[in-house]
């Protein structure tokens, strides 16, 4: 990276339902600026991009901005567009062709669970490894897959949803349309979800049980698993085996060298790793098990999903100078 100068640096933006993050970023990694704003999808995608630039610009006006990265839901790499996106208004939109039209540099665009696979394999812990599965767990689960120090998109720009993995047939409805997702089962509703089921069967004695449904969060059963209580633990040991199971299988099929785990359930730390870890062991492929270490992501999380749209454009203006 040592072409660039002292005053290049890449936008990195990630774009939200309700608000847009954004940062500038120096090639070697380092966040120099970081700001948000409301999406507001209800006007033109132009108008936020204009609001971003205008207000980098004046923050730090010595810099050139070689290239942008963004990550979006929907958003596909090949074409450069997003794809009516769930919970944002725009419907298709060209997000290259928008941008071009208020500034000239390379753009990039892909999902923000793909964005933060390529920030861990250059910001993260995924450095020097060439093969490696990042999973996000929050409101959804998210995921990217480096297979030969790439990442996968598929013909389509969509690869890798783990997340839309089927585990549980005719199981609980997804925000997809299907059923038995894994991400219903494996983020903070499904967490929720689980341990609300358990509390219905087994009708003990519990912390969570005066936690209204509507107000229970995956804050409130991490923090009576800590405290032992049996319905919170037994729902972390749930939502372990499930993504285990999971994991396993995507073992099999890619053979990665290490799994990435990123999100606020990453936080509950062995209450989730641990039973991960097990199930995830117990059904790997013999001549796999043992190979493959799973780790929290090395991405600070308040800053991750900027970095990781700023590690894609900066990856590929990498590829650019190699042709």
């Amino acid at each position: 990276m040592s072409d660039y100068n002292k005053h290049d640096a890449v936008l990195g933006i990630d774009i939200g339902g309700t608000n847009t993050k954004y940062g500038l970023v120096t090639p070697d990694g380092k966040l120099i600026h970081k700001g948000s704003c409301p999406t507001n999808s209800g006007k033109p995608i132009s108008a936020l991009f204009k609001n971003i630039l205008r207000t980098v610009k004046k923050v730090k006006k010595d810099l050139n901005i070689i290239g942008i990265g963004i990550g979006a839901p929907n958003a596909n790499y090949f074409n450069g567009y997003i794809e009516s996106p769930p919970n944002l208004k725009w419907g298709t939109v060209n997000v290259k062709k928008e941008l071009k039209k208020l500034i000239s540099c390379p753009v990039a665009l892909t999902n923000d669970a793909n964005a933060g696979a390529i920030g861990e394999m250059i910001f993260g812990n995924g450095k020097g490894i060439n093969d490696f599965i990042f999973i996000t767990l929050g409101t959804g689960l998210g995921s990217g897959l480096i297979v030969d120090g790439k990442l996968v998109y598929g013909h389509d720009g969509f690869a890798g949803e783990i997340g839309h993995v089927i585990v549980k047939e005719n199981g609980r409805l997804c925000g997809c349309g299907r059923k038995g997702c894994l991400e219903t089962y494996v983020s903070a509703p499904g967490l929720k979800r689980t341990a609300f089921e358990i509390l219905s069967d087994l009708n003990c004695e519990s912390l969570l049980t005066k936690i209204p449904y509507e107000k229970l969060t995956a804050k409130n059963i991490f923090e009576a698993a800590a405290a032992k209580d049996k319905v919170a633990m037994l729902a972390f040991e749930k939502t372990g085996e499930i993504l285990g199971k999971a994991l396993a299988n995507s073992i099999a099929y890619l053979s990665p060298k290490a799994i990435f785990l990123f999100g606020g359930l990453v936080e509950a730390g062995d209450l989730l790793f641990k039973p991960v870890k097990k199930y995830m062991n117990a059904n790997t492929l013999n001549i796999m098990k043992n190979k493959v270490t799973i780790m929290p992501s090395g991405l600070d999380e308040g800053s991750a999903a900027v970095l990781g749209a700023a590690a894609l454009i900066i990856n590929e203006l990498e590829k650019l100078k190699l042709k």
